[in-house]
């Protein structure tokens, strides 16, 4: 039984929804009658640069929806944007369990822009969660490129075989698992139990 003493876990999929992926671009693309072969376009022009924190959402924002007049204005689009991110309450429960265990360290490997990760971290009072936030948006490298995941295990100074990834993506977890890290894929939270439980993480089924 491996003895895991860290946690990481990708917020969007898992936690909460995601934070600005294809279904909330659908959503914006039918509330606010956007071409969407255009606007997917420019999305995947500029989103590696977004998520990395080397575009800011107003930037994000002149590239893909502001570079013509529009009947809407910024801020409406921009609170769109925010309002999309929803919470996970039974698999936020259970983190905030097993960082109430004190057992673990906890922390994040998560792709997402500036502006929607720091209101997606004081929204879900995320700090009362983790001790570590390695957004791509801080650390500029995203998932999945090893380097990120790397950098986790330096700043945590833990070995691989420690820590256990959380996400809700396949193409996420096979470099963590390539490292060394024992990896998880989201598929609900009674699933994530027993995944826990397989690797010796004890969880309460009330949390």
């Amino acid at each position: 039984m491996p003895n895991i003493t860290a946690m990481f876990w990708d917020l969007g999929g898992v936690l909460l929804t995601n934070a600005w992926d294809h279904t909330e671009r659908c959503a914006a693309v039918m509330q606010f009658g956007l071409d969407p072969t255009d606007f997917e376009n420019r999305h995947k022009r500029v989103v590696a640069a977004f998520e990395r924190g080397e575009l800011s959402l107003d930037q994000y924002l002149d590239e893909t929806i502001f570079y013509t007049d529009r009947p809407f204005s910024r801020e409406v689009f921009r609170q769109f944007m925010f309002s999309r991110s929803q919470p996970n309450p039974e698999a936020l429960a259970l983190a905030r369990q097993l960082r109430a265990s004190t057992r673990y360290f906890m922390a994040t490997i998560n792709n997402e822009s500036t502006e929607l990760n720091l209101y997606r971290i004081q929204q879900f009072h995320l700090r009362e969660i983790f001790d570590l936030f390695v957004s791509s948006c801080f650390v500029h490298l995203r998932k999945p490129d090893s380097a990120i995941y790397r950098l986790a295990l330096n700043l945590t100074q833990r070995v691989p075989g420690e820590c256990c990834l959380i996400d809700d993506r396949p193409e996420n977890l096979v470099p963590a698992r390539q490292l060394g890290m024992h990896t998880i894929q989201m598929q609900g939270v009674d699933a994530l139990r027993e995944e826990l439980k397989r690797l010796g993480i004890q969880v309460d089924r009330r949390a």
